[in-house]
C-alpha cells in the first residue's frame, strides 16, 4: 500500500510562511537539494492544493530551461513535469502539466489511490493538509524545520478537533542547521 507522506517547511515557531508569503528564510543547501531529490525521485504523486499548484507550476515547468547551469533546477524541474499531480481546487476551471483537477478532497477514492502499485505519494500545501488530516489520510510526517523564528505568519498546523498521536520514525540534522522529524500517525 501507497503512503501519503506530508512534506513541509516550518520555522522554529511553527510558520510555514511569513505574512506576506515570504520564505526566502527557508536555509537549504546542497546537501538538502540532494536529499530532496532523492526523496522526491520515487514518488507516484505530488497532491496540492491550488495556492502550492500555482506556486509550482509558476516556476519548474520552465526551470530547467531556465537555469540549465544549475543541476538541482534542471533535475527537479524534470521530476516535476514528469510526475502525475493531482490538484484540489474549487476554483481552478483547467490544469496543465499532467494534473488532474479535483473539486474535493473525496476519502474514498485517496484511499483507493493509496491501495494501488507503486511509490508513495506526497502532499503540500496548509489548507489541504488540514483536510488530509482530517480524514485521516497523510500516513507520514516530514516536517523540515529552520532554525527562524517568524513571530507570526502562517501555521503548518490550525486548530484540530482532538489530539493525534503520532510515533516518531527518525530524524536527521542537515549541516546547515535544519532539522527533520518524520512521524508515523500513531
Amino acid at each position: 500500500m501507497r503512503k501519503i507522506v506530508l512534506t513541509m517547511s516550518v520555522s522554529l515557531d511553527g510558520y510555514i510562511e511569513s505574512p506576506d508569503q515570504d520564505i526566502s528564510w527557508h536555509r537549504v543547501n546542497q546537501e538538502m537539494k540532494d536529499h530532496f531529490l532523492e526523496f522526491l525521485r520515487p514518488m507516484s504523486a505530488f497532491l496540492s492544493g491550488r495556492i502550492t499548484w500555482e506556486l509550482m507550476a509558476r516556476f519548474w515547468p520552465t526551470a530547467d530551461k531556465d537555469h540549465p547551469e544549475d543541476p538541482f533546477m534542471v533535475d527537479f524541474s524534470g521530476i516535476w513535469k514528469s510526475k502525475p499531480k493531482i490538484l484540489y481546487s474549487r476554483t481552478l476551471e483547467q490544469a496543465a502539466w499532467n494534473t488532474t483537477l479535483c473539486r474535493e478532497v473525496d476519502p474514498v477514492r485517496i484511499r483507493a489511490l493509496k491501495a494501488q502499485e507503486g511509490g508513495d505519494m506526497t502532499v503540500g500545501g496548509a489548507v489541504l493538509a488540514a483536510e488530509f488530516m482530517r480524514h485521516d489520510l497523510i500516513d507520514e510526517y516530514r516536517v523540515y524545520v529552520h532554525p527562524v523564528l517568524l513571530g507570526k505568519g502562517k501555521p503548518l498546523f490550525g486548530p484540530m478537533e482532538g489530539r493525534m498521536d503520532l510515533t516518531l520514525a527518525g530524524t536527521h540534522r542537515f549541516g546547515n542547521g535544519v532539522v527533520l522529524s518524520r512521524y508515523l500517525r500513531g
